[in-house]
């Protein structure tokens, strides 16, 4: 049997999937040199929405991390996650281009990228400016239930997709929603209908069928998954690599993934998980009611977070039920960003202040009029469209074109025309004050190596607030360390006893 590749999806996927961006870049380095080591045929590194999140959040430099990471993976290709156009927010194109410019000079030549509604007519302009600027592009062809997802959309948008003659197709389930049966239909008719584009195999863990899905592809004919690497897999993320390297080898296929060398990888992101109270991807159980709301799994809990904040925490299934509603009443679009946050803050002001569309958000009107996908515009539902779009606000929407300023217009708004390219770019992701904050933090902290085991379990038992003294022995080599009492000077060494 034929070999199956694995794209790896930790760092991006699994990290924004499962951790929402707060695994710190120290971590991250600590662990690609031996990912890179492992025989992936690619790994998904950087995104540019990981940049408003590293400055504001972290208070760390988001260029660190792609120059030393990219320096330090020499042997496994990188990959950019998203385009010039496309995300939950508009940028300016030359800021959006110059962010791809900026991962090109890093190495990076490889990127995954996705309209939300799979319209590839206006999807190519996007796609042949990554090609300009040196990137091969990956496009995605996003999975949906709906009576409008059927065989023969598949098979014409599969047909639209390869016609832009892309790098690879990726096949796409972000919500989990395929079953192995459906995967035994639709497979084949991608497959059928892309010519001579290779394709890949994307799936979410969302309802814990993933795992199967991928077996069933690759019998058809698929060679590319993704996976991840636990604790950054399972949940919301990708299938686990040493859960399907395992599986494919005991059915025949040549794995060339090597998983004695990601266990150490694994242990690091397990006590990264622990010491940071991050949440550990584990396999999901099968949820029926996926297939109604299809909303993603990362949303319900922000559904749940919007809910708790008005005492009405309890209204989590009657919003999930109005998400549904809503999806159906504005034409089925994929829930995928952007769209799936537009339908779900629309669902909470309805279920909080319960009244449909008594308040509808910015997004909801920009729906309405296309501003986010023609599709929406001419799939809306009319008598909802005319409830959306029949209020004052809707009024100052009409006709809005989206500004496209140059980089030299962008750093006269931003009142500095000397910035480096790398500063701008942090300004209109992350914003001025972020952008302060993050020049007076400082170094970030550093997770020390795995070779220096001793070190790092000295650190951490001196932390330790239930322990004055910890004492360590082994033969010809003894250490004291502990506290005085009534001190805020914290834990002191006494040092060796012998050496």
């Amino acid at each position: 049997m034929s070999d199956v590749k694995f794209v790896d999806t930790t760092l991006r996927d699994g990290n924004q999937s499962l951790w929402a961006f707060n695994m710190k870049t120290a971590a991250m380095l600590e662990a690609i040199e031996r990912m890179d080591q492992a025989g992936f045929e690619s790994m998904e590194f950087f995104s540019a929405t990981m940049i408003k999140k590293y400055v504001r959040e972290h208070k760390e430099d988001p260029w660190h991390w792609l120059r030393e990471g990219a320096r330090r993976a020499r042997n496994t290709p990188l990959r950019l996650h998203g385009g010039v156009k496309g995300g939950l927010e508009k940028k300016p194109t030359a800021v959006a281009r110059l962010v791809v410019q900026h991962v090109v000079d890093s190495g990076i030549r490889l990127t995954r990228t996705s309209n939300p509604w799979n319209d590839y007519t206006v999807f190519k302009d996007d796609v042949d400016e990554l090609g300009r600027l040196g990137v091969d592009a990956v496009v995605n062809l996003i999975y949906s239930e709906s009576p409008r997802h059927t065989d023969e959309y598949y098979a014409r948008k599969t047909r639209e997709a390869a016609a832009m003659k892309p790098y690879r197709i990726c096949f796409k389930d972000v919500g989990g929603l395929l079953t192995p049966e459906r995967t035994r239909t639709l497979v084949p008719i991608v497959l059928d209908n892309v010519g001579d584009t290779p394709v890949e195999f994307h799936a979410h863990c969302n309802n814990g069928l993933a795992p199967l899905n991928y077996i069933e592809a690759i019998k058809l004919g698929m060679t590319t998954i993704h996976t991840g690497v636990p604790p950054l897999a399972n949940g919301s993320a990708q299938p686990s690599v040493f859960n399907m390297a395992q599986n494919l080898r005991t059915l025949g296929y040549k794995v060339p993934v090597d998983e004695e060398v990601l266990k150490p990888v694994q242990e690091h992101f397990t006590f990264v998980a622990k010491r940071d109270r991050l949440p550990m991807g584990a396999p999901a159980a099968f949820d029926q009611s996926v297939y109604a709301h299809q909303v993603p799994g990362g949303m319900i809990s922000n559904f749940v977070h919007q809910l708790r904040l008005v005492g009405m925490e309890d209204k989590l299934p009657a919003a999930l039920e109005e998400a549904a509603r809503i999806r159906a009443e504005w034409g089925y679009p994929i829930m995928v960003t952007p769209l799936s946050q537009f339908v779900g803050t629309q669902a909470a002001f309805n279920i909080i202040l319960g009244e449909r569309y008594k308040q509808v958000s910015d997004q909801s009107i920009q729906y309405a009029l296309g501003i986010w996908g023609r599709e929406g515009a001419e799939l809306m539902d009319p008598d909802v469209k005319d409830r959306i779009l029949g209020r004052p606000r809707a009024k100052a929407w009409e006709g809005w074109e989206q500004p496209d300023p140059s980089l030299k217009e962008v750093r006269t708004q931003l009142g500095n025309s000397s910035i480096s390219d790398e500063e701008l770019i942090l300004r209109v992701f992350a914003g001025d004050e972020a952008v302060e904050e993050l020049q007076n933090a400082g170094r970030p902290r550093e997770y020390l190596s795995a070779s220096q085991p001793l070190v790092r379990l000295i650190n951490e038992l001196t932390k330790q607030q239930e322990y004055t003294q910890v004492y360590i022995r082994k033969p010809g080599f003894s250490l004291a360390l502990g506290k005085e009492p009534d001190t805020a000077e914290g834990p002191r060494t006494n040092g060796p006893e012998n050496n």
